[in-house]
């Protein structure tokens, strides 16, 4: 029953009220009967040594070892004798080599998690059982393990226990499992097992303890606290029905010692259960109906009442866990703030723990956790073995050290243990410069609290200097070397340690050298680092000193010098000399007259730079204009050649004998009405003659006019802008493009209107305007950004007159650093978004996958995931970056994408003949690389600049007048000439 129970809750985690699968449903059985069994048998011991030799034990053939047999052969029940096939041939050596290089690879990175399991797996297939035991004693002391690992490890254990001994070091092992986190089936297992060895000495004691910590650690949970209940109960419940039948032979006084009291914790333990909140009360407040030989007492059925109403206001968040995936954040955070606002210390404490299963690696919810501790229960034990469990799920996180080591100060702990701890914060890989700085402030912090300053010297007062000077050297050497930055550009260190020599220990000239250091790093331009100084030597130096420093600081503040020599003034003013105000006012001036110098060459310099840029946007404008007035001229010298050549066609062809011509626009040929009754047919496709019917040029005008007339105007109003989305890169092959996108859109909200823009031909343009009802619905539509429409992603966006906002742009992602985002590059263009998914969710919780694309869908490699917190993003990268996907190595970073910047402006050229000439940057489709001039070599005339693209290799001269876009005309004397030309 207790097995059934545990089962059940379990499963109501994952699924409420479901019933036992069919499949493995007779092994279910089986377990349960024989931990009856075990129980049975167990309780009858100790009964029987309770009660006395009125009891035979023997008859019963109860031993004290056969509670051990029988649960080792219970436990070990889900694992079936075949499990693990021994295979002496190729597969043994390839485990045998696999083996070894996990066993490599842990020697160089003792952190790689998934090694550890690796190692423990392979090992425990090939029979090494004292290996397996060494690998998981390693691990477990670098990590918490997980419950199924724990189990695992238990489970062998408990099958190659023979003695007391092997007993007692399984209890150890069930110490250390329960410790890692809440696991109700753990517990579970713990008082089972505990039960098989009741007939040794203080079993029944042990059994007891075991099941009442069991009690306070998760008898709370409302979905798997049942099973624990149950348990207990089931094993006072045998000691009972065990003393029972010679209940009748013993005295009042024996009896009510024995036997009454016996009942009575079975009692005690049904309204103890009824009172807390659980799932299924009903069947428990009916079970003890069933069992009780007397009336429930009133007390019982009002407590009972008030815990059913309780279970009501948790039922909502219950239910939220229940429909939720794991690892189900959102869910537990809603659950903790309720909780929160009641304020019942062991219920919170209880979904801190539960929240912390699923999600151990979110340092956010540990800091929670543990600042909690800090303020409320203030429990030493508890609250520093919180803080050990944090850092060794997130060692990463520098805030989780930091706060260890105040909970550490703050209870009392020993001086070396705290130093321990601090080492191992040091060798725990952080991924930020700036975390090993305040892990050292920290430690640091907490050495000066120790020193007694009333004392010229100490020891605790050597060590924090010893302290400053390893972390100085620290940084500079571990911190630089890896990160190619100081982590402490300021030197907040150093300046920590030149306010302690001057404040606390009154040596100025160490406190000085402090600053000589500080400076020459790159801090003496700034004033406020001159004013630090000051305000030091002011408060604990000499008028001389200060003097100096500010007058240094006259000479080399580059940022406010201005501050700096009113200090300066400031100063000589109230205390100094004449010779000294002198001295200082013509230093001030000198130093400002000269800043003053400098500013006036860099604005010079800017206006001279915005001039040029002014000078070189009306070449540009001159040179589009002379461009433009050029592509007209030749526009009308071709127009009056195809004349001529009509001409020439009429004066020498013959009307009825005239050839097919070319098929020309409508718009460029302009004959009379006559010609176009005499003209021939046309030759088909296919030679057959097809009828081409040319109307008049006031009839093809007119037929002009009445195509756009008939395409519709499409108006919008700007005030409806806010139920209104624009929609582009929509393909130009839809037909109805209103009526193929009201079913996508409606799904969104009731759509008022769709206004498909269509070109003066008629034709498709590829967006629209979606107007609907609500507003609420026009945002909702905003989610349809990107979605695949005929095999192109539409775009969506807010509708938005950029007329009136030439600014707004909009992007969907952000632009900024992201830490809990990273940036996959080097994808293979088949890895689809579960197959990426399935690669990175092994090192955390993803969120968001986003492959990117271009504008006709394809994908192009990259792809930008997001990890629920920064910690997981950083270990991720640590571990798939290099990784090879499909043959394809690809590169991991966090995601800092380069800023959007505006295209600067186009730079003006110089030609060779001297002329600033405009170049276009980029051209009409952004940066193309396949824009180029088509433009052969062999026409190319060495004297005369080449034809290009706007993105073309060779520049364009400006044209000035029109005689130079046209060559003078030649007659037939002045080519002979030229042929003639030696």
């Amino acid at each position: 029953m207790a097995t059934a129970a545990a089962t059940s809750a379990s499963e109501a985690e994952a699924e409420p009220k479901a019933g036992p699968t069919a499949e493995g449903e007779e092994d279910e059985v089986k377990a349960a009967r024989t931990r009856r069994k075990v129980l049975s048998r167990a309780v009858a011991a100790a009964t029987y040594k309770a009660m006395g030799p009125g009891w035979d034990q023997q008859e019963e053939g109860v031993s004290e070892s056969d509670g051990d047999e029988e649960y080792a052969m219970a436990s070990s029940a889900e694992s079936s004798p075949g499990e693990y096939e021994w295979e002496y041939d190729e597969e043994e050596e390839k485990n045998q080599l696999e083996i070894e290089r996990l066993e490599e690879q842990l020697s160089i990175n003792v952190y790689d998690y998934n090694c550890h399991v690796d190692l423990i797996r392979l090992l425990r297939l090939e029979g090494e059982l004292s290996k397996v035991r060494m690998a998981r004693q390693k691990m477990s002391e670098i990590f918490p393990l997980t419950e199924e690992l724990w189990l695992e490890w238990l489970h062998d254990e408990i099958s190659m226990a023979l003695d007391g001994l092997d007993r007692e070091h399984v209890y150890d092992l069930f110490e250390k499992a329960v410790k890692d986190y809440i696991c109700p089936n753990i517990w579970l297992e713990y008082g089972q097992y505990s039960v098989g060895g009741i007939g040794q000495k203080g079993g029944l004691e042990k059994v007891r303890s075991v099941f009442e910590r069991a009690l306070s650690s998760v008898g709370l949970h409302m979905t798997k606290g049942l099973a624990i209940w149950e348990a207990y109960r089931e094993f006072e419940s045998a000691i009972v029905e065990a003393a029972r039948p010679i209940a009748g032979f013993l005295s009042p006084f024996d009896r009510e010692q024995t036997f009454d009291s016996q009942l009575e914790k079975v009692h005690s333990l049904f309204r103890r259960q009824l009172a807390i909140p659980l799932f299924d009360m009903e069947a428990t407040f009916a079970e003890y109906e069933e069992w009780s030989e007397d009336p429930i007492p009133e007390s019982v059925i009002q407590n009972y009442n008030k815990a059913l109403q309780q279970l009501e206001k948790y039922k909502p968040y219950e239910e939220a866990l229940l429909q939720a995936e794991a690892p189900r954040l959102a869910e537990y955070q809603a659950y903790i703030d309720f909780e929160m606002k009641i304020g019942d210390p062991a219920r919170v404490q209880l979904i801190f723990e539960r929240a912390l299963v699923e999600n151990c690696l979110v340092p956010d919810l540990w800091i929670r956790y543990s600042q909690y501790l800090d303020r409320q229960l203030k429990v030493k034990d508890l609250v520093l073995s919180v803080h050990n469990r944090a850092v060794r799920n997130c060692p990463w996180t520098v805030a989780l050290w930091s706060r260890y080591l105040l909970a550490m100060e703050r209870h009392g702990v020993d001086h070396q243990v705290i130093s321990a701890t601090f080492e191992k914060a040091l060798s725990a890989g952080f991924i930020q410069a700036t975390d090993y700085v305040e892990i050292w402030q920290a430690y640091l912090d907490y050495l000066r609290r120790r020193v007694d300053f009333k004392q010229d010297s100490s020891k605790e007062l050597e060590e924090l200097r010893s302290a400053f000077t390893r972390a100085l050297e620290y940084l500079k050497q571990e911190v630089e070397e890896r990160f190619n930055e100081s982590g402490d550009p300021s030197c907040m260190i150093m300046q920590n340690w030149a306010r302690i020599e001057a404040r606390l220990c009154n040596n100025m000239q160490k406190a000085r050298e402090l600053w000589d250091s500080i400076m020459t790093k790159g801090n003496a331009k700034y004033a406020n680092m001159w004013l630090e100084y000051y305000n030091l030597e002011r408060a604990h130096g000499d008028t001389q000193h200060c003097r100096k420093a500010l007058h240094r600081a006259v000479q080399c503040t580059s940022d406010y010098p201005e501050h700096v020599c009113e200090v300066l003034l400031t100063m000589e003013r109230t205390e100094g000399t004449l010779e000294d105000w002198d001295i200082a006012v013509q230093k001030t001036e000198t130093r400002l007259a000269r800043v003053n110098e400098q500013r006036i060459k860099v604005a010079e310099k800017e206006a001279a730079l915005a001039q040029q840029e002014e000078e070189k946007a009306e070449q540009r404008k001159r040179a589009r204009a002379e461009k433009k007035a050029l592509k007209k001229k030749k526009k009308t010298r071709g127009a009056d050649k195809r004349k001529a050549e009509e001409d020439d066609e009429k004066e020498w062809g013959d009307d009825e004998e005239e050839q097919p011509s070319k098929r020309r626009r409508v718009e460029d040929s302009t004959p009379s009405a006559g010609e176009a009754q005499d003209r021939e047919p046309e030759a088909g496709l296919l030679g057959k003659s097809v009828p081409v019917d040319v109307d008049p040029p006031s009839k093809q005008k007119e037929r002009a006019a009445a195509l756009k007339r008939d395409v519709p105007k499409v108006p919008h109003d700007s005030s409806k802008d806010s139920i209104t989305v624009f929609v582009s890169n929509l393909p130009y092959s839809m037909s109805e493009p209103d009526v193929q996108l009201r079913p996508l859109f409606e799904a969104c909200g009731e759509v008022a209107e769709i206004r498909p823009i269509f070109s003066n031909r008629g034709d498709f343009r590829g967006y629209c305007y979606v107007e609907f009802k609500e507003e609420k619905s026009a945002l909702q539509a905003l989610e349809l950004d990107r979605k695949n429409v005929e095999g192109r992603p539409m775009f969506v966006s807010p509708c938005v007159d950029k007329s009136k906002n030439p600014d707004f742009k909009v992007f969907r992602y952000s632009t900024a650093l992201e830490k809990h985002k990273l940036f996959v590059s080097g994808l293979p263009f088949s890895c689809t978004k579960e197959e990426l998914e399935e690669i990175c969710k092994a090192h955390g919780t993803v969120k968001d996958i986003r492959l990117v694309t271009n504008r006709a869908g394809k994908p192009k490699g990259l792809a930008y995931v997001e990890y629920e917190s920064e910690s997981q993003a950083s270990q991720a990268v640590l571990k798939m970056d290099g990784m090879t996907v499909k043959e394809n190595v690809i590169k991991v970073a966090i995601s800092n994408p380069p800023q959007r910047k505006v295209p600067e402006k186009p730079e003006a050229r110089r030609a060779p003949g001297g002329a600033l000439v405009p170049r276009q940057i980029y051209g009409a489709r952004g940066k193309g690389r396949t824009q180029l001039s088509l433009l052969p070599r062999a026409l190319q005339h060495p004297g005369a600049p080449a034809a290009q693209a706007e993105n073309g290799p060779a520049p364009r001269p400006a044209v000035t007048t029109s005689a130079a876009t046209e060559a003078p005309k030649m007659s037939n004397a002045d080519f002979a000439k030229l042929l003639l030309r030696k």
